[in-house]
């Protein structure tokens, strides 16, 4: 295959809601430019894009997949991917490859809610924007609504680049408002009023463009074509195309569209890091080398596979390349172009270029090659979280294994041992992500899971100072056991200054202290006259750290207290480490039973956009999980976000409420925020609850 040259090349990827026709539409560019020679179809399962067995089964996208094929003279990289919010990690990866983004929307359905997202998302990453009104071949579309509410959303910058002849069973083709044709009979829209404000919008990426577009000159097709590049990349054009996918009528089109006015590597120079100093880097294919890995793909058969993005410079197989995930430099293996499920080997790849390396395991997803920083590509934070183990004994490790191959190649996927509840406990976006992991280990790992609710990590603190003590005394014959402790015990709020709270003024005979950050307990040792020889206070801290992994009133991991231990008493003989250690757990727990424990609960801050008419119902919904409303402001269109703080443990199977509640119109993201201390009558229900788990072990 003859090589693109950078300026050739267009990288692209198709993102929006679940149903709008994106795999469809990738599948038809495929078979309309030659790529493929095959009457692909999702319903049939065999489309080209959703070739992996949960995607046809299902019938949608589950993953981001990587396509090629050229048009009009220009070397296309193209992206399918899922449509459904619960996999989006897929979509950021995929458009942290790419230098343009297609949000395309369902012309029946109109904005849905992952169309806001990806399109934010997009944004975020810097990339050009484009819209495709598909599926323009069903009935019941308003075609002038629609295109309203994209303008309502997104503002006068979207403007259609063709309109469609005709719609429904009767959809014909489209009309260019860029260079209006003599027949647009059918037209939904005249072409000719869309011209004008077409132009406008391409001359006001460049400033003698647009005087001399005012004055009233004609600015020649060729220039209009160099200019409309210019006004994609600077977002103050974001053209809208119509088609139908399945009929691939406009499909030409809109292939035309993104090599005209799509951006090209060669437009799109990136900022870096070199040294800790900022560096533009250039798509020179001599330059030094720039390459990122923005996706992670597990295969049965080909194993892990790295998709690469190359910036600068030139990637060959059997480099020796600095990676940021490796101590010194990596040899490559062969290089990969990448056509779906298929993969061929190429010995060479420069600046533009998206290729995947197979069974390197230095790379992961946001490694770099090179010797440059890129900021990290940055996903969200998974919430959903379900609690896993084997169905069959001695499968532990097999499923730690294969859970771990779905932590490398899915962003939004954590595993953690929960180290108070013992538990494995998988996170994700949503009970659906969760279900197609569950499916995807049954299948490429013949491994079948348990799944339950996690506990919820709760925590334990004091809300009063307390001081106490405690003697371990024991004689059994021979060496007994004997060590004495004397403390008081404070609450630590969280965000306190260490340095400022622990000062002589507070405790005037204070020799040193400790302070864990993670739990935010500090213990100042104020020991006078040898009374605990130094040897065993070691022995004492250890003692107040295992009792507060095991909790005191329901077993979970105590934080926020501050330990003074002031006095004790030793044995010249019967003292030992055990001893003091032994001392030290239980004072620990007497005194914290008188300062007034709590539970404390983890709170999330939940962002949640929903049309208007549902604003008060969230409002309503928030009161009743024992959240508090932060307030609210627009999210565009007729779209309002409402932030609130609530427990998590009322919202771990929020999705279904507000999918329920808004009719699958509402979104919503969540993040931890902070503890607080739990309702009392939630509080002796935990408890309750602990203590008779504890007497039935």
């Amino acid at each position: 295959m003859a090589k693109a040259k950078v300026a050739d090349i267009r990288n692209i990827a198709l993102c929006g809601h679940g149903s709008t026709g994106k795999t469809t539409l990738v599948d038809q560019m495929l078979v309309t430019t030659g790529a493929v020679n095959a009457n692909p179809s999702v319903d049939d399962e065999t489309s080209i894009c959703d070739f992996d067995p949960e995607e046809k089964k299902h019938k949608y996208s589950i993953e981001s997949t990587l396509t090629h094929f050229r048009h009009g003279g220009k070397f296309f990289h193209a992206f399918d991917t899922p449509g459904y919010p619960d996999f989006i990690g897929q979509t950021i990866c995929a458009l942290a490859g790419v230098d343009n983004a297609i949000i395309v929307i369902n012309a029946q359905s109109g904005i849905e809610v992952n169309t806001r997202r990806v399109f934010d998302e997009a944004g975020k990453q810097g990339l050009a924007r484009m819209i495709v009104i598909n599926r323009m071949d069903a009935d019941n579309i308003d075609f002038p609504a629609l295109v309203s509410s994209i303008q309502e959303m997104w503002g006068s910058r979207c403007v259609l680049l063709n309109v469609p002849l005709g719609q429904g069973g009767d959809f014909r083709g489209v009309a260019s408002t860029l260079q209006v044709p003599d027949d647009t009979s059918g037209a939904l829209i005249d072409p000719a009023e869309i011209h004008g404000p077409l132009i406008e919008s391409i001359v006001e990426a460049d400033e003698a463009a647009m005087e001399r577009y005012l004055e009233g000159e004609e600015l020649s097709e060729e220039e209009l074509g160099k200019l409309i590049g210019q006004a994609v990349a600077a977002g103050t054009l974001i053209p809208i195309l119509c088609c139908s996918g399945k009929k691939g009528i406009g499909v030409t089109e809109l292939l035309d569209a993104v090599a005209l006015c799509g951006v090209s590597p060669a437009d799109r120079p990136i900022s870096a890091k070199k040294e800790g100093e900022e560096v533009t880097v250039e798509p020179d294919p001599d330059g030094p080398l720039v390459a990122r890995v923005f996706k992670t793909r597990i295969d049965p058969f080909v194993q892990k596979l790295s998709f690469v993005r190359i910036y600068s410079g030139t990637l060959k197989k059997d480099d020796m390349v600095p990676v940021s995930t490796a101590r010194k430099p990596v040899k490559m293996g062969p290089l990969l172009r990448v056509q779906a499920a298929d993969t061929e080997q190429i010995d060479a790849a420069g600046p533009g270029e998206i290729v995947a390396v197979a069974k390197m395991e230095d790379l992961h997803t946001n490694s770099i090659l090179g010797e440059y920083e890129l900021p990290p590509i940055e996903f969200p934070t998974p919430m959903v979280g379900l609690a896993v183990s084997p169905k069959s004994r001695g499968d532990e490790t097999k499923l730690s294994a294969a859970l771990n191959k779905v932590v490398e190649e899915d962003p939004t996927f954590r595993l953690d041992r929960d180290p108070q509840t013992k538990e494995l406990v998988m996170t994700g976006m949503s009970e659906l992500h969760l279900t197609i992991i569950q499916e995807r280990l049954a299948r490429r790992d013949k491994l079948e899971v348990e799944t339950k609710e996690p506990k919820i990590p709760f925590r334990e603190t004091i809300q009063a100072p307390a001081e106490g003590s405690y003697r371990h005394k024991k004689q059994t014959g021979g060496r007994g056991q004997f060590g004495e402790v004397h403390i008081r015990m404070w609450p630590l709020p969280r965000g306190t200054n260490i340095e400022e709270f622990a000062t002589k003024d507070r405790f005037p005979q204070m020799k040193e202290y400790h302070y864990d950050e993670t739990h935010n307990f500090l213990w100042i040792d104020s020991i006078v006259g040898g009374v605990i020889p130094g040897n065993f206070m070691p022995a004492v801290e250890k003692g107040f750290k295992e009792r507060m992994a095991k909790g005191v009133i329901a077993g979970y991991q105590v934080q926020d207290v501050c330990v003074e231990v002031h006095f004790g008493k030793h044995h010249p003989v019967d003292s030992s480490e055990t001893a003091f250690k032994t001392a030290g757990s239980m004072v620990f727990r007497n005194v914290f039973l008188e300062a007034k424990p709590c539970l404390l609960e983890p709170i999330v801050k939940l962002d949640v956009t929903v049309p208007e008419d549902f604003v008060g119902d969230v409002y309503s919904d928030m009161s009743g999980r024992g959240g508090r409303v932060l307030g609210s402001d627009s999210a565009g269109g007729n779209l309002q976000t409402v932030h609130a703080e609530v427990p998590l443990r009322s919202v771990t199977t929020y999705a279904r409420t507000l999918s329920s509640m808004t009719g699958g119109q509402g979104s919503y993201s969540m993040e931890f925020s902070h503890y607080d201390v739990m309702p009392p009558n939630v509080q002796q229900e935990i408890i309750a609850k602990a203590k008779l788990e504890e007497e039935e072990e």
